[in-house]
């Protein structure tokens, strides 16, 4: 198991509704893979200015923490829908104190249970968000930009494997669901 799968500036990636985890589980059994995680809970704080300066350049920070993995992250995306660069960080209350500092303000606070898996060259994740549902991502990382559009199709032949079609494919972002749902809240 490598880092290289998360390598990379640009980041091709589908994300697909679940209708059943347990039988995407089992298609996944089917097929050779590698387990990377299972079922950690990540913890992720989003920033913006008070003025939502990134949110209109449509670019987006978070600081990301996985238990019981220990792995925590600096997550910035955008303005491109490809463009994703993470980091590693080993003190994540130094790096939420600094992005407070430089006046960013947490916008969104969410959780979700992942878990990543490796298929070749492609990560899948597996994540459940409360209120949200079940999703799976089909994702590489490259920083060759010339390879995204075969990427996109590669990963569609993978998800198709899966049973997954265009009918269950989600284009907004976690956060943007999250947000959405706490609008129509009030």
């Amino acid at each position: 198991m490598s880092d290289d799968h998360f390598c990379g500036k640009y980041e091709v990636e589908l994300k697909y509704r679940l209708e059943s985890k347990a039988h995407f589980l089992a298609a996944l059994e089917q097929i050779p893979h590698e387990v990377m995680l299972e079922d950690n809970i990540e913890s992720d704080w989003y920033f913006d200015t008070p003025d939502s300066a990134l949110e209109a350049q449509q670019k987006s920070v978070c600081i990301r923490t996985m238990s019981p993995s220990g792995i925590k992250l600096w997550i910035v995306k955008g303005p491109e829908a490809d463009r994703c660069e993470a980091t590693n960080i080993t003190d994540e209350r130094s790096a939420l104190s600094m992005l407070n500092t430089m006046g960013y303000e947490v916008t969104l606070q969410a959780t979700k249970k992942r878990s990543i898996y490796f298929v070749g060259k492609f990560h899948i994740t597996v994540d459940v968000l409360e209120g949200l549902g079940d999703f799976a991502e089909f994702a590489i990382m490259t920083d060759d930009e010339s390879k995204l559009a075969g990427y996109k199709a590669e990963l569609e032949t993978l998800a198709s494997r899966f049973g997954l079609t265009a009918t269950a494919l989600q284009t907004k972002s976690y956060k943007q669901m999250l947000l959405e749902g706490k609008k129509s809240e009030h």
